[in-house]
């Protein structure tokens, strides 16, 4: 059996934010795109507005296809938050991932200057504060029939964040946790932060980029993807 790598996206994110990274990966491990209803291969489901029904959601489909061989969660952004939530709560049943890997994300608790419901916002507002996280073409946010599609999930994704913003306030996860963002992001400085919430070991870095500096970087991404496997509580993979 091969090890299994579980991917989670970003807000409005699909499995096939990572294709990406698909070339980049090692065929010595299956890697799983998962998502949640409202897009991609399960756009004919309902989008889920809560942050616990979207946790459930991914516990499941974790728990479904699982095959007992070591895994590993990776998650960008909103990802990264679930993702939190997600192995504390596998934990709980039982599954141990050999380490959760977040990306985009200072951790649960941070709050950046602009302190705001996005999901709230006016359309031109939504739009602006899309061209700033960036991520999305600008040929979507300019053609209505593209943003009118593309809108609802999005703001249905920031909604699950944005309604309970520190439902993780307690958690602790036996887990290992490698983090990384972006230099340009308003609080990589304050990567540390996810170290609060694991009693296993805790590694991170900082790379050039944006919020989605991760397509500016798949194979030192992959590369950590990769070596993670080797991971261990006492012996956290060096970068």
């Amino acid at each position: 059996m091969k090890n299994q790598l579980f991917l989670l996206h970003f807000a409005g994110g699909s499995s096939f934010s990572f294709d990406f990274l698909r070339k980049k990966l090692d065929y010595n491990f299956t890697s799983i795109a998962l998502e949640l209803p409202g897009r991609g291969k399960r756009m004919d489901e309902k989008l889920i507005r809560s942050k616990e029904e979207a946790i459930d959601d991914y516990c499941d489909q974790i728990v479904k296809l699982r095959n007992g061989a070591p895994f590993v969660i990776y998650g960008h952004s909103m990802g990264a938050t679930l993702g939190l939530s997600v192995v504390s709560r596998l934990e709980k049943m039982g599954h141990f991932p050999e380490q959760l890997i977040v990306s985009g994300n200072a951790g649960p608790g941070i709050k950046k200057k602009k302190n705001f419901m996005r999901y709230l916002l006016s359309d031109p507002e939504f739009k602006e504060e899309l061209r700033e996280l960036g991520g999305i073409p600008e040929e979507v946010l300019k053609d209505d029939e593209l943003y009118d599609f593309f809108a609802p999930i999005i703001r249905a994704d920031f909604e699950c964040l944005e309604k309970d913003s520190f439902s993780e306030k307690g958690i602790i996860i036996n887990t290992p946790i490698y983090a990384m963002m972006g230099t340009g992001e308003e609080t990589c400085h304050e990567i540390k932060n996810w170290s609060k919430f694991t009693d296993s070991d805790f590694k991170y870095c900082v790379l050039n980029g944006n919020h989605f500096f991760i397509y500016h970087h798949p194979e030192e991404i992959a590369r950590v993807l990769k070596k993670s496997f080797s991971v261990n509580k006492k012996n956290l993979l060096e970068i």
